[in-house]
């Protein structure tokens, strides 16, 4: 049996930023080009650069997209691992 992966299972603590998908209508990280994530989903965990330290953190959704215990007015572009 040939073991199939996606982004999500392989290579953990890949770093990237946080992008808008308008298409789709949630975040996703971009760790190249032309790799991304595949799309976050509410509760799912990582860590994200602030004032030079990885904080963890769940994205969530209220009226608009948070990270919970992070203070910031535009997530895209915020540097994160996952």
């Amino acid at each position: 049996m040939e073991l199939v992966t996606t982004r999500k299972e392989a290579d953990p603590m890949k770093q990237g930023a946080l992008i808008f998908d308008e298409q789709t209508d949630r975040y996703d990280i971009r760790f190249d080009l032309a790799d991304y994530y595949g799309g976050l989903h509410c509760g799912e965990t990582f860590d994200v650069m602030v004032g030079g330290r990885w904080r963890p953190t769940r994205i969530e959704m209220a009226e608009n997209w948070y990270l919970v215990g992070i203070h910031a007015d535009d997530l895209s572009g915020l540097r994160v691992r996952i």
